[in-house]
């Protein structure tokens, strides 16, 4: 019984799973595809990339996907066997040592947090494009665009705040029908966008000129305008970060992770270039300014355009919860190792709820924060934006660079392992090669202090376009140093979560 329930491998870690098993397959498909949420990047970053490469940008669209499928599949054998709260930090744990462990866990914890108030800004390119009454703060221009934005991003923080500290049951509940509705609606969409074509799909080939102000010409151009892509396909592993509420992990885990990506980059890359086929003028100032929404009321008309635009509103809600979710995982994960100060009390699951709390407030409060330093820069769409993926590709990579070590020693995957769990088999290296690669050169792609993402608007200053490097380089070292120093020798499982003895389970079992 605990053998199929994935409590065997909790033990192996030196866990007893304090959390409830509530969730079902289609629970833990729909937060990873939550997580990823295809309309909500495709919609919010989607000026960005037509602003910087033009239509020809969509071509971002499937190189990105098959770097993160390489990411994914190297994943999706890992959640087969540990599919356990906090995945990346466990998975760095069991791949290589405690101190890259907490390392990865402390970049995927950053991450999460920054991806909170990244995400949560989408509300402002969306809902006062359903409605001006939205526009609470000035006309939606210069600094009172990025105000107004902060002041929705906080309100849907607060909500995911509440709704997370109620329980994993509610999260669930509200995230699988908003998932349920925007694949549905996403589906929808396509067709609409396919019923008002006015140009072939050659329109994917024009540049509009991008590469003109770049030395590398379109390349340059087009490196930015991935960024547009590399913001959507991420955070799959979130299907296995809830593996310890989750019935049949094992076989449930790795399906989760590979179908949430394949659907988001089938549905994503579809609307997009249904959306350029169908805009009336391909030049339109708006395209780069407001983005993807912009076709939707100018394509389909207002009505139309606004319905889905709410299923928009509706996608970027249940992405903010599902970011938040996994953020809360995390922090449990570390704190019951006591890897995080006061970690036994962000440890502490509530009796009446099931779920974690104390990380659910903090992680909520520390995301409006960083909302609220920034409240007056127009560029922290981007920036903000860019900076969540940065954190993430680097704690990525904190698992995917172990794990080939350990297949080039012949120590991966587990010779032991049982019978009818996801592998690669002799495809493994190849595809383990490709994904650290791949997380390298974008890692590389996304920090480099280009002005179009860092420095884009006054003020001009030097710090603003380093902030990339600045900013990983600050919580990336300071973080470990912190942990070195202080909080490393006080690591171990909690008591209140110390795997019990076998005796006690046997009896227990009886």
């Amino acid at each position: 019984m605990t053998t199929a329930s994935g409590d065997k491998e909790l033990s192996d870690f030196g866990y007893t799973n304090q959390l409830k098993r509530t969730l079902g397959s289609f629970h833990t498909f729909a937060a990873g595809i939550s997580y990823i949420s295809v309309l909500t990047g495709v919609f919010q970053l989607s000026y960005l990339g037509l602003s910087q490469g033009g239509p020809a940008y969509w071509w971002s669209w499937p190189l990105v996907f098959g770097g993160q499928l390489m990411v994914a599949l190297s994943f999706a054998e890992l959640a087969a066997h540990y599919p356990v709260a906090g995945s990346v930090y466990n998975w760095a744990k069991k791949l290589s040592n405690p101190h890259v462990a907490w390392l990865a866990g402390w970049m995927m914890l950053l991450a999460s947090i920054v991806s909170i108030s990244a995400t949560a800004l989408a509300y402002q390119r969306t809902l006062p494009q359903i409605s001006g009454f939205f526009q609470f703060i000035g006309d939606g221009s210069g600094t009172s665009d990025a105000a107004n934005g902060v002041l929705l991003a906080s309100l849907l923080i607060l909500f995911t705040t509440l709704v997370n500290a109620f329980g994993v049951k509610l999260m669930a509940r509200i995230n699988s029908a908003g998932v349920a509705i925007e694949l549905i609606f996403a589906v929808l969409l396509v067709i609409f966008l396919a019923a008002h074509f006015t140009r072939g799909p050659e329109v994917v080939t024009e540049t509009l000129g991008t590469g003109a102000n770049h030395s590398t010409g379109y390349l340059g151009a087009f490196l930015i305008a991935a960024i547009a892509s590399s913001y959507v396909m991420y955070g799959f592993d979130t299907a296995a970060s809830l593996g310890e509420e989750s019935v049949d992990p094992h076989r449930n885990a790795p399906k989760a992770i590979l179908r949430a990506l394949l659907a988001s980059f089938l549905l994503g890359g579809l609307i997009i270039l249904f959306a350029l086929m169908a805009v009336k003028d391909i030049n339109a100032p708006e395209l780069s300014t407001v983005g993807l929404q912009f076709v939707l009321t100018d394509a389909l008309g207002s009505t139309i355009g606004r319905m889905f635009l709410f299923i928009v509103f509706i996608a970027i809600t249940v992405c903010v919860l599902a970011v938040h979710t996994a953020a809360i995982r995390i922090a449990f994960a570390m704190a019951r190792d006591n890897a995080l100060p006061a970690g036994s009390k962000l440890a502490k699951v509530s009796q009446k709820t099931g779920t974690p709390v104390l990380p659910a407030i903090i992680i909520g409060v520390i995301a409006i924060a960083l909302l609220v330093v920034n409240i007056n820069s127009p560029q922290i769409f981007s920036a903000v934006t860019s900076l969540a993926i940065i954190l993430i590709y680097l704690a990525y990579l904190l698992v995917t660079v172990p794990m080939l070590v350990k297949r080039v020693r012949g120590q991966w995957p587990l010779k032991n392992a049982p019978a009818g769990r996801f592998s690669l088999g002799r495809w493994g290296l190849p595809v383990n090669v490709l994904a650290v690669l791949w997380g390298v050169a974008m890692t590389i792609n996304l920090a480099w202090p280009r002005k179009e993402i860092y420095n884009a608007t006054e003020p001009f200053h030097w710090y603003l376009q380093w902030s990339s490097v600045l900013f990983v380089a600050v919580f990336a070292v300071g973080g470990f140093a912190y942990y070195w120093f202080v909080q490393r020798h006080k690591v171990g499982v909690l008591a209140d979560h110390a795997a019990k003895p076998v005796e006690t389970v046997m009896e227990e079992e009886k």
